[in-house]
């Protein structure tokens, strides 16, 4: 476990930096989770803002299990790290550090799998006066690539995920994860803006 952990830091660093912050949680049956925070002042826009990048690490040492299966495989299945990207110094977003540790940490709470199309809920506000409760799992590859592990053993996968407003995920409850992702680009929505309003749906 410890060997892939440091496979996947590695993966995390060459792709976006040394981290400038770190913080552990542990929840109770589950192995601990920390959240990397990365500063990219490179990707910066008129306004001069860089983003600042959250990494999850430790969700990815144990597969995630078929719920349906009657016994989890320890060594087959999907691994996923989670990567949440949002515009720096708009709103306290480092509040969403525990918030997506109890993300990473639900494949081995709850026995759900994490994958590109799914929505994710906590029911309250990724970071204060957040308009956002949920998130959607985007696909992975853009960018941080897949971290190839020795067979049998699947691969690392760095999953983005887009905050949802309560229409927008009520909205893709009942269209899908494609159709909302086509009305954001559709209407230029600025996913990374920790403030935005809701795409319009209608």
């Amino acid at each position: 476990m410890e060997e892939i952990l440091t496979l996947v830091e590695a993966r995390l660093c060459t792709a976006l930096g040394e981290p400038d912050a770190r913080a552990a949680v542990t929840f109770l049956g589950t192995d601990r989770i920390e959240v990397l925070r990365f500063l990219d002042a490179r990707d910066q826009d008129s306004g001069g803002r860089g983003l600042v990048r959250y990494a999850t690490l430790g969700m990815s040492a144990q597969p995630m299990a078929d719920p349906t299966a009657v016994l989890a495989d320890p060594v087959k299945g999907p691994r996923a790290e989670l990567v949440l990207s949002v515009r720096a110094g708009l709103a306290d977003t480092d509040q969403v550090l525990r918030k997506l540790a109890v993300l990473a940490a639900s494949p081995q709470v709850e026995g759900v799998i994490v994958a590109p199309g799914a929505s994710l809920d906590l029911g309250e506000p990724l970071w204060p006066g957040a308009p956002f409760s949920s998130v959607l799992v985007a696909e992975p590859g853009g960018l941080v690539a897949d971290l190839e592990l020795d067979a049998p053993l699947d691969p690392v996968r760095f999953l983005p995920l887009l905050p949802m407003t309560a229409n927008e995920a009520a909205w893709k409850r009942v269209r899908g994860a494609q159709e909302l992702e086509e009305r954001w680009l559709a209407r230029g929505t600025d996913l990374r803006d920790p403030l935005r309003r809701p795409v319009a749906l209608d």
